[in-house]
């Protein structure tokens, strides 16, 4: 969930309980209200009919004035405190039934007060009533009234934070853009768009900070490792020209042969090591911008062709399902892709095994037979990640897996027993 909609329902959840509870401190309060109104009015009453007893020292016949109904109940008690209670309130209505013609009674919600009177000696409880229909028609209406505004506050609310917080999140969303294309081997700045707000003029600042001292660092450890790798091409190259003029010499004893072997075996390595590093450098960099079209199903058998010595002297059967697939792409660098796949799986397969190529429209699958058990997916396409056994320098996957990311191609592997599989996904 974005972080907009989050604090927008956050927001809602919130406003709505305070409403709640805001609704109800006020439907409470107006209840409180009405009462004590009533109150008011019932004591008025009962001051009437207390003055009317104290002024003529006789009850009065059962009266209902102005909806008002009392009751007088002669009583034993000598002392009841004043009080106001709600009871059931009933209303006549003439029942216009032709069949059950008569008086029917309607219960209403209603107030009533309660007090003690002497009269003559005696003691009556006197209680005087009220409907409180009308003031709970007024409660509902300013309840309605209140739900209707907190209703409407809610979706004003709602429809406010989204337009105005898409407004204020602008910027952030355009700084999140520009890091998602952000190239270290760009030379461009960070185009950032201007803001008010400090939080993202601080962010702003801290990204193109942070950028700048990435590209930096980037340069040079670019610039360093193309010089360590264009400066120890001559010192390669003039020890493997010394060693193949030590190794022609026939005054040479068989344990200094064998050491000089080892050694021009070892300046071998480091020799395809540099160059395999400065390969990398340059497609990292995108610097390979030989592309041209053609069709991979040439490449795939040439490669058979340059490998086949290989694979017969191992006894490898190779199996080859081809298609007609044509690239766009750097001939040269889909040359090296190909070749390293060629060269891992004769590499990696065993005396006697199975080399099986499919190439289709979609897909090119290099599969073989090797070590049971799967390699570890997590390792195998990092650098200087090699079997026990292997001599290699531990990048041929490495480049073939940066190659196909050159050309958003998803190169993956897995095991297919007894088959070791590397799958390219055009």
């Amino acid at each position: 969930m974005k972080l907009a909609s989050q604090y927008n329902k956050a927001t809602l959840i919130i406003t709505f309980l305070v409403l709640f509870i805001a609704g109800f401190i006020y439907y409470t309060t107006i209840n409180y209200i009405v009462n004590k109104q009533l109150d008011r009015d019932l004591t008025e009453e009962l001051d009437e009919i207390t003055d009317y007893i104290n002024l003529n020292q006789r009850l009065p016949k059962q009266l209902d004035f102005n909806g008002d109904q009392t009751t007088l109940t002669k009583t034993d008690q000598k002392l009841i405190e004043k009080s106001f209670y709600d009871i059931p309130y009933h209303v006549a209505q003439r029942d216009t039934d032709s069949e059950n013609r008569g008086i029917k009674y309607k219960i209403k919600p209603g107030r009533a007060v309660k007090a003690l009177i002497s009269v003559k000696g005696n003691n009556y409880i006197l209680t005087v009533a009220q409907s409180k229909e009308g003031s709970k028609h007024l409660t509902q209406l300013i309840i309605i009234i209140t739900l209707g505004l907190t209703v409407f506050l809610l979706i004003i609310l709602a429809i406010t934070n989204k337009y105005m917080l898409n407004g204020l999140w602008k910027p952030f969303y355009h700084i999140l853009q520009q890091l998602k294309a952000f190239n270290v081997a760009d030379t461009n700045t960070l185009n950032l768009s201007k803001t008010n707000i400090d939080e993202f003029k601080e962010l702003n600042d801290a990204v193109i900070t942070m950028s700048s001292r990435v590209k930096n660092d980037y340069q040079n450890l670019k610039t360093f490792t193309e010089n360590a790798s264009h400066e120890m091409l001559t010192p390669i190259a003039v020890i493997t020209s010394k060693l193949d003029t030590l190794i022609q010499d026939e005054k040479l004893k068989a344990e200094q042969f064998a050491q000089i072997t080892d050694i021009y075996a070892a300046t071998n390595k480091l020799s395809r090591l540099n160059q395999s590093l400065l390969l990398l450098v340059k497609i990292d960099n995108d610097l390979i911008q030989d592309n041209a079209t053609f069709n991979l199903k040439d490449v795939i058998l040439e490669k058979e062709h340059q490998f086949q010595e290989l694979t017969q002297n191992k006894g490898i059967e190779l199996i080859h399902v081809l298609e007609d697939k044509e690239i766009t792409a750097s001939r040269y660098l889909i040359e090296i892709l190909i070749n390293n796949l060629f060269n891992n799986a004769i590499k990696h397969n065993q005396t006697n095994g199975k080399i099986s190529i499919k190439l289709t429209n979609n897909k090119l699958i290099f599969q073989n037979t090797g070590e049971s058990g799967a390699l570890n997916n997590a390792e195998i396409f990092e650098r200087f990640k090699k079997g026990k056994s292997s001599d290699g320098t531990g990048l041929g996957l490495t480049i073939a897996k940066n190659i196909c990311s050159q050309y958003n191609y998803n190169l993956e592997y897995v095991f297919e027993a007894p088959f070791h599989t590397f799958k390219i996904a055009f």
